[in-house]
């Protein structure tokens, strides 16, 4: 369901060569007591438009007490929020990542209307990982892939806790012939090409947390009564 996510990131870099997903950055584990500028860049000042309602402000996104909080909210819109009703926070690698272990310990954003995602993103090719927590029921979350632009392989899945109030770990493992989605280390949901070819183009490791527009049938109409946030107390990656 992120098939609008493309737009708008021009200033994304990717491998660019597909198959290539083995060519990627190295292993890293932030623990997020700060803004790392080594291995992150964040979104600031524009927008993905389409079904995505807010503009990315590097000022939605701090550090403290080793956890990173992105902040939704309508500050300075929608003049300082691309023209949008409201702000909001992403956190995305400066290097693209491949085939690996790709790991976010984080707690969701509550509220109809909104989404804390995981994901790996190429642009030029269109090849998407996502692990996606709907805020209308944070005791579920929605896989996904897309691959040359072909989506439509969600999964939901049952987590037995309420991913809004408390942290837990949500991995990636991403092989040439499979994807494996893991939470708390126990596996929910695999995926082998069955449904449509895999992604195979390293991509950017992204972190954020947005409110839609036009898609209520999938998230559930907004209902903001004032600022959500979405945390993450580490990101790590393993080839």
């Amino acid at each position: 369901m992120c098939f609008l996510r493309a737009l708008g990131l021009s200033v994304l870099l990717c491998a660019g060569i597909a198959g290539a997903a083995q060519a990627a950055g190295r292993n890293f584990s932030d623990e997020l007591d700060t803004y790392n500028t080594n291995l992150w860049l964040k979104s600031d000042g524009w927008t993905n438009n389409g079904m995505f309602n807010c503009g990315w402000r590097a000022d939605h996104i701090a550090f403290a007490a080793s956890t990173m909080t992105l902040t939704l909210d309508t500050a300075t819109c929608p003049g300082g929020c691309s023209g949008k009703p409201y702000a909001s926070g992403e956190y995305r690698s400066s290097a693209v990542y491949g085939y690996g272990t790709f790991e976010a310990r984080l707690k969701a954003a509550k509220g109809s209307g909104v989404v804390t995602s995981f994901f790996i993103f190429d642009q030029t090719a269109w090849h998407e990982i996502d692990a996606e927590i709907l805020g209308k029921d944070t005791t579920q979350i929605q896989t996904n892939y897309f691959t040359n632009g072909v989506g439509r392989h969600e999964t939901v899945i049952h987590l037995g806790f309420d991913a809004a109030a408390a942290f837990h770990k949500y991995t990636i493992v991403w092989r040439a012939g499979s994807i494996n989605w893991y939470v708390d280390d126990v596996l929910i949901v695999t995926e082998t090409g069955s449904r449509g070819p895999l992604p195979s183009v390293a991509g950017k490791m992204m972190v954020n947390l947005w409110p839609g527009t036009g898609v209520d049938s999938w998230l559930g109409p907004l209902a903001y009564l004032g600022p959500q946030t979405a945390q993450v107390e580490r990101i790590q990656y393993s080839k």
